[in-house]
């Protein structure tokens, strides 16, 4: 598919969460997602270490073992209250916006294993692991989340819908045992991919840039 000559501005304004756009019908090419990962891997990271791995999963019956996993997952977690609907009770014009981000969200989880492709973004080492010192932590993530979201705008860029998932990770260790991930390698999000019905996204509602920049002191 052509690119959507989209410029950069426009790209990162409206590369969005897609759930109920994603079209379950239509393949997506491998050699587009190979070109959307190239592009990912100019992304910085950490020293150069580079530690990132990638694995994209398009085998119907992997699909359907994750999505079950993601559904139970997300059966808890819009019974908890981190869920949309929870979230900015103190302004209650957001009710209606998070009504339909938790909408959204189910579609996704009773339809995930429907997706052409999933990526599973990869890091070496456990963030996880007893000890670490925050800076190492936060280097950790801070050398694969850039990759990822460079990843996100080239899918964009390329027609692809695409959105930030972690909830499977509450069934890591059975979704590396279904994959062959090794234990000193985190997963760090699942990404659907699919063709969007419809190219043209808006940018979303935010707070006010004032309501959360502190120049020189809090």
């Amino acid at each position: 598919m052509p690119h959507l000559n989209l410029s950069a501005d426009e790209v990162l304004t409206t590369t969005r969460a897609v759930r109920k756009r994603l079209d379950f019908d239509r393949p997506v090419d491998p050699a587009v997602l190979r070109e959307c990962l190239e592009i990912a891997l100019q992304a910085p990271s950490g020293s150069n270490s580079q530690g990132w791995h990638f694995v994209l999963v398009t085998d119907a019956a992997k699909k359907a073992a994750i999505a079950e996993f993601y559904l139970k997952a997300f059966d808890d977690y819009e019974a908890g209250p981190a869920q949309p609907t929870k979230q900015h009770l103190d302004d209650p014009s957001m009710a209606p916006t998070q009504e339909r981000v938790l909408s959204s969200a189910r579609y996704l989880a009773d339809n995930l294993a429907r997706v052409p492709a999933m990526l599973i973004p990869c890091c070496a080492g456990r963030p996880d692991a007893a000890g670490l010192p925050h800076g190492v932590v936060a280097s950790i993530y801070g050398s694969i989340l850039p990759a990822v979201w460079s990843f996100m705008l080239a899918a964009r860029e390329r027609g692809l819908g695409t959105c930030w998932t972690s909830l499977h990770l509450s069934y890591e260790r059975e979704i590396a045992t279904l994959l062959g991930i090794p234990d000193d390698v985190a997963q760090v999000a699942l990404i659907p991919i699919a063709y969007s019905h419809g190219t043209q996204f808006q940018p979303a509602p935010r707070k006010s840039l004032d309501a959360v920049l502190h120049s020189n002191s809090w």
